[in-house]
């Protein structure tokens, strides 16, 4: 599983890291940086499975609709720090017991989006310092004489002591390239697990409008959760009928009146298409309404597709989500965190949120403390920093004054942060 990302000279950030557990929260102003780590792990994603890096950055014709990744926020012109021209992202993947593996790659951006620089180090925790190994490292600099060729040196470990040198491209990612090359199965092994850590990364956008119209079939979510009839429909009627319950049992309290079922059927000519519905009970008499996606609530859409990519993802994957509670009452922000926290933990699957709803976090607690991450802005500088929440050396003070939602809401967090000294360590 992945345990950190880490950004370097990324858009607003010059060097910070994001933490990754079980459920992770990301709070913070506007502006403060959230949406550039989402940019930033949507632009890993795409890197590893071998998309072109110029389209990964600005994205291509056609991309939003069918719901995969478009445009990072401002295109490759903005994606590395003002006034720099190149950007690092890091990741650290758990591997089996004492060993990790850590990923990196640096992109420059001008004059076209290119790997100037990427590497995959397997570090071995036994004893007292770390012991770390070389699998593959791919460079070139202004002054190499094939600056301006479209391949970077790479040079992979082989088990000898001499790396063997191959010639890649260097407007796609060295890692996805090298998964089809013949290397030694340490670094294959490596390469193969890192690339399905990061390439399982669901970056997760509900749509409501998106959703209310009859979808085709479809064998998997889309980010905009905008084929979620199709999807449900596709499934075995076997399969069907208990994910249907599923989406049911978490739903039910989340309207007014409780929903009592949810299902899709099929619908035209071939019964390729699908349309999603729900129905509400209502009083002591029972009474039963009816309605289909065209007349659901945006934040009862949004719910379903959460709960979707929730029931769905791969076993061990991470799934990150804007803004999670958009649409969704405060009264409401329990059950959303409940539903989250049950489904993750026993499918094993991590989900960074970020949210501006003080009463989701008011909800987390204080055993949630230590996964709340601030993203704020230096200072001096402007730079976007990243702290975790415990790290705060005024923290206790703060507490004894209101409860996180509250503090968030006055600006108290952030104001503390900007104060010399507002950090008990750094990390």
């Amino acid at each position: 599983m992945i345990k950190e990302i880490r950004f370097m000279n990324w858009k607003s950030f010059s060097d910070a890291k994001v933490y990754i557990d079980p459920l992770n929260v990301l709070i913070g102003t506007n502006a403060s940086g959230k949406s550039n780590i989402i940019d930033g792990i949507a632009f890993l994603n795409s890197a590893v499975q071998g998309r072109n890096l110029q389209a990964a950055l600005d994205g291509e014709s056609g991309s939003f609709l069918d719901g995969s990744i478009g445009a990072i926020r401002g295109g490759a012109e903005y994606a590395a720090l003002f006034p720099g021209d190149q950007f690092t992202l890091e990741a650290v993947i758990q591997g089996e017991k004492t060993i990790e593996y850590r990923y990196s790659i640096t992109v420059r951006t001008k004059p076209h989006v290119e790997v100037i620089a990427e590497l995959l180090i397997k570090i071995m925790h036994k004893g007292k310092k770390p012991k770390e190994i070389n699998l593959f490292s791919a460079y070139r600099n202004n002054e190499d004489s094939e600056y301006s060729s479209p391949i970077i040196p790479t040079f992979v470990n082989n088990g000898q002591g001499k790396p063997v040198r191959k010639d890649l491209k260097n407007f796609i990612s060295v890692i996805s390239q090298l998964k089809n090359h013949e290397t030694i199965p340490e670094v294959s092994a490596a390469i193969q697990l890192v690339t399905e850590n990061l390439e399982e990364i669901f970056i997760l956008d509900p749509i409501p409008s998106l959703m209310r119209d009859y979808k085709p079939f479809a064998q998997h979510l889309s980010r905009n959760a905008a084929n979620l009839a199709g999807m449900i429909a596709a499934l075995p009627e076997s399969k069907k009928l208990n994910f249907e319950s599923q989406l049911t049992r978490c739903v039910s309290g989340l309207a007014e009146g409780e929903i009592v079922r949810v299902w899709t059927e099929p619908v035209g000519k071939f019964k390729k298409d699908a349309m999603l519905y729900c129905e509400e009970k209502w009083g002591r008499t029972g009474t039963t309404t009816a309605i289909d996606a065209r007349g659901m609530s945006d934040g009862t859409l949004r719910f379903l597709g959460i709960l979707t990519a929730l029931l769905t993802r791969p076993s061990g994957s991470l799934i990150v989500i804007e803004e999670v509670d958009n649409g969704l009452h405060p009264s409401r922000a329990k059950l959303l965190l409940k539903t989250m926290i049950e489904i993750g933990t026993e499918r094993k699957i991590d989900i960074l949120i970020t949210t501006h709803n003080s009463a989701l976090m008011d909800e987390l607690g204080a055993e949630m403390i230590p996964f709340i991450q601030v993203v704020h802005r230096d200072a001096e500088d402007g730079t976007s920093k990243i702290t975790l929440l415990e790290d705060i050396k005024s923290l206790p003070k703060l507490l004894a004054h209101g409860s996180v939602g509250e503090l968030s809401t006055k600006g108290e967090i952030e104001r503390s942060l900007s104060l010399n000294g507002g950090l008990s360590n750094e990390k």
